[in-house]
């Protein structure tokens, strides 16, 4: 009996265009570029007791000659990230038929923190686990397991939903039925055909 759904938060719930390809656009720092360099800053940031996130990123910045301050900069960034209105009304709809709703996402505090302003997140949300709370950042099968442990959920009882491969073989690994999320529509065909 399917008790819980997990889903990764961005690219699921969240979505937006590619920082990187913004960036080369807005900036002309080549994706080729930035990509190295934004992987490295996030393996930073997402883990707990990172120091300020703007700190790791302000002298990459100043060496791309994009002169933007802390506030402008995570403006730029964030502004650009629109929730799924679709996704919204699919996990209130079973939040409403008793299933839980969780999100494991591997994020750093301030974004987190923007994202604390939509009501819909603890509305719809049984409860959001980020990386930067919790020091298990995906694909880190713990991740999976504190989840569980805190739900008191076997393996069989839930299903993951992540748009990243390794997310999805890190959760089956553990028994855990999982799914590439490629639309609101597709997620909520495979849901309910469980739910049934």
């Amino acid at each position: 009996m399917l008790k819980a759904v997990i889903f990764d938060l961005n690219g699921v719930f969240i979505r937006s265009p590619k920082l990187s390809d913004r960036f080369e656009k807005d900036f002309n720092v080549p994706v080729s570029e930035f990509l190295p360099k934004l992987g490295e800053i996030m393996n930073d940031v997402r883990k707990p007791n990172a120091k300020s996130a703007f700190s790791y990123w302000q002298p990459t910045l100043k060496e791309w000659n994009v002169n933007l301050s802390e506030k402008e900069f995570w403006n730029y960034w964030f502004s650009a990230e629109k929730p799924s209105e679709e996704m919204i009304t699919l996990a209130r709809d079973l939040k409403h038929r008793g299933v839980k709703v969780i999100t494991l996402s591997n994020n750093f505090k301030e974004r987190a923190d923007y994202y604390g302003h939509y009501p819909w997140m603890r509305d719809v949300m049984d409860r959001t686990y980020f990386s930067w709370q919790t020091g298990l950042v995906k694909p880190d099968v713990e991740a999976w397991k504190l989840v569980l442990k805190d739900f008191s959920l076997e393996p069989d009882e839930c299903i993951y939903f992540d748009d990243q491969e390794k997310n999805l073989n890190a959760a089956e690994s553990l028994g855990i039925p999982s799914f590439m999320f490629t639309s609101p529509e597709d997620a909520e065909v495979t849901i309910e055909g469980l739910l049934s």
